[in-house]
């Protein structure tokens, strides 16, 4: 098939705020637009709090529609999968759906090109919508967590209904990335699609804007301070980063060297976690300021970064510390890790839940650091370019015969 030139490009993902694959989104249509594609992303975000754009990007928040009209909306589109879209008609039905009927609407009006969709529930909206709407885009969806452990662990019912739901449709997309082969192995055992219809697209990461970012100053007595060694965790305090088993490694570590813990992120298990510090003894010593605007200018001063997640799609965040030229270690969750880290290569890999060796781990770095240059130079192989070319392939259809 001849590869079909893109003048407009929907980019479409549940929400802008915070995560990897939200930052992934807006670095791509950065990319798009730069190549002269009139790239929109769509999502339920309030767009007025987004960074500004480069000329040929802008960002659409898609209205919300009660639960009535977009049910209707979704039956309307499919009666004859009414059944087995029963999950997706609730009250609690992923945020996507209850802006259906806006995302239909949008595409029979702006008639983009192409459509990238983000994540499971983009994704699924973008076939529908696509289908109900008429249009002829080609559409690319693109997986970015290991979905298993989404429908084992998510809550909502609608979660749990994943695996049956990606296998009916995903097939209809005219591509179906993965940002890590661990991502693209569990999406065909999961769902029994055939591996091969599945493309792998690792995330990108801006190494250059991160160095820039890393150079910028910051106020903090934790940074300027080097006599004591800093521990860096950054995400969501939320379940998935498994913080707890990092708070207790740094417990453990302490006891054999004077060290610091920074946490940067906010989430529903701030409580928790704070509770834990003052269980173990180490208040004073461990820092939780929230989200900030610049965490690369503390992986630029940190003595180590650790990631502790008991899953992910890729962890962009550990590819971003290597960018900053900061050690790591990482748990060898599913999936990503072992794939940035070239099993163990660039960083040591400790088992998921173990403080006792992510706190060996910990004091082995901070005893023998790896050289800065060489986690830069693995970071620079997950190019920003590299990673618009492969989905730039997909869309025009240069590479699929699908």
């Amino acid at each position: 098939m001849a590869a079909l030139p893109i003048r407009s490009l929907a980019l479409i993902v549940r929400t802008l705020e915070g995560g990897g694959m939200q930052r992934i989104v807006l670095l791509l249509a950065e990319a798009f637009a730069k190549t002269g594609i009139q790239v929109e992303v769509l999502t339920g975000h309030d767009a007025g709090t987004i960074s500004k754009l480069p000329p040929g990007a802008s960002i659409r928040c898609l209205p919300r529609s009660n639960v009535f009209s977009s049910d209707l909306a979704l039956l309307k589109a499919r009666p004859r999968d009414a059944f087995r879209l029963l999950p997706l008609l609730t009250p609690l039905k992923p945020d996507m759906f209850r802006r259906l009927p806006a995302l239909i609407e949008y595409l029979r009006t702006a008639k983009p090109d192409a459509i990238l969709a983000a994540g499971t529930q983009s994704n699924l909206a973008a076939i529908i919508a696509r289908a109900a709407a008429g249009v002829p885009a080609r559409l690319v969806v693109s997986e970015h967590n290991t979905l298993s452990i989404v429908a084992h662990r998510g809550h909502g019912v609608f979660r749990w209904a994943y695996p049956g739901l990606v296998r009916r449709f995903y097939p209809e997309a005219d591509a179906i990335a993965a940002v890590s082969r661990g991502v693209a192995q569990d999406l065909a055992q999961t769902t029994r699609l055939p591996e091969e219809l599945i493309t792998l697209i690792y995330n990108p990461v801006d190494a250059e804007a991160i160095a820039r970012a890393g150079e910028m100053p910051v106020e903090h007595p934790w940074l300027t301070d080097r006599s004591r060694p800093l521990i860096l965790g950054v995400g969501r305090l939320h379940r998935q980063k498994d913080f707890p088993t990092l708070i207790r490694a740094f417990a453990i570590a302490r006891q054999q060297r004077d060290l610091q813990l920074a946490i940067l992120g906010e989430g529903s298990e701030r409580k928790m976690l704070e509770m834990l510090c003052h269980q173990l003894g180490v208040q004073d010593d461990v820092l939780m300021p929230g989200f900030v605007d610049n965490p690369f200018a503390w992986m630029s001063r940190a003595s180590l970064f650790v990631l502790s997640s008991a899953w992910e799609g890729f962890a962009l965040v550990l590819a971003e510390a290597l960018a900053s030229g900061c050690p790591v270690i990482s748990t060898d969750c599913p999936s990503g890790p072992r794939e940035i880290l070239q099993d163990g290569t660039y960083g040591s890999l400790v088992p998921i839940g173990n403080s006792e060796a992510m706190a060996s781990a910990i004091l082995t770095t901070l005893a023998a650091p790896p050289d800065a240059a060489r986690l830069r130079a693995r970071a620079a192989e997950f190019s920003v370019d590299a990673t618009v070319a492969g989905y730039r392939r997909l869309l025009e259809g240069a590479d699929n015969s699908r």
